[in-house]
């Protein structure tokens, strides 16, 4: 299996100015980081965040993407343009754009800096309850003829499901638009901020466990907060869906670290699966 994570979403400074006389970063979107044939939407964010941190000689602290057109595997563009930089703070947006086609795949906003590491911590929820890493099956085709295909991006993850996240795989969804389990790279690389935004996106929607159709269900906008970097070892995770209307759905999650500490969140808007 070639390419891993940080090779994958890798980005290069090009010597041209965007069409916006911006900096202009060239990247490129590699097999077996999809899901049925469409990019991961966290991977894709994570080739703007590498590139908009870049320029903005920060991390990311808090990162949005909209997306506009399908994923696709080849060469691409980032382009990225300073809104504001200030003395903690620097604000970017990005576009990543196909060479071939010349679409804009997603339009992200993102703002960058440091955590005050001094500062106040409070948390007033706990870590999902979730059995132990070895004790959870990793998310991958079983001998079930029957059961739900696998995307291709799982393989390069080791994607643990609580065992009462797992019943939509064959038809047996527990009820509840909930989705546990544990996240780390098949690969043992380390996960970082940008393996966070990854993990954020990388877990088969909650909704699947309410009882909905198991389709497909596009990303329509991706907000990942940053709230620290993990200590070694896999993330404890949980995405829940709460409210389905309009044909849009609604999924937050929280990531945390082996030593109980939460380090991202996200919010995801998407279309409601519909029956194939």
């Amino acid at each position: 299996m070639s390419h891993n994570f940080a090779e994958a979403t890798s980005v290069r400074r090009s010597s041209a100015t965007s069409e916006s006389d911006g900096m202009r970063y060239e990247a490129t979107v590699f097999e077996g980081w999809d899901i049925l044939g469409n990019t991961n939407g966290g991977y894709l964010m994570v080739m703007a965040a590498r590139a908009m941190a870049d320029a903005a000689g920060r991390p990311p602290l808090t990162i949005t993407a909209h997306y506009l057109s399908p994923g696709a595997v080849g060469a691409h563009f980032v382009d990225v343009n300073e809104v504001r930089s200030g003395r903690r703070f620097a604000t970017m947006t990005a576009a990543v754009i196909n060479v071939g086609t010349g679409r804009e795949v997603i339009r992200v906003l993102g703002t960058f800096g440091h955590h005050d590491l001094d500062g106040m911590e409070r948390f007033d929820r706990t870590p999902p309850a979730i059995p132990p890493y070895n004790d959870c099956e990793i998310d991958v085709d079983g001998d079930d003829p029957n059961a739900q295909p696998v995307p291709e991006l799982q393989r390069r993850l080791s994607v643990r499901l609580s065992p009462d996240s797992v019943g939509f795989r064959s038809g047996k969804p527990r009820g509840v638009a909930e989705i546990r389990g544990w996240f780390d790279f098949a690969d043992g690389q380390t996960i970082d901020q940008y393996g966070l935004i990854l993990a954020s996106d990388s877990f088969p929607p909650a909704v699947f466990n309410s009882g909905v159709p198991v389709s497909w269900v596009p990303t329509v906008e991706l907000t990942v907060h940053l709230r620290g970097l993990p200590v070694p070892g896999p993330l404890a995770v949980a995405f829940r869906t709460r409210y389905i209307s309009g044909g849009i759905l609604e999924e937050d999650g929280e990531l945390w670290d082996s030593s109980g500490r939460l380090v991202a969140q996200s919010r995801q808007l998407a279309l409601t699966p519909r029956q194939t």
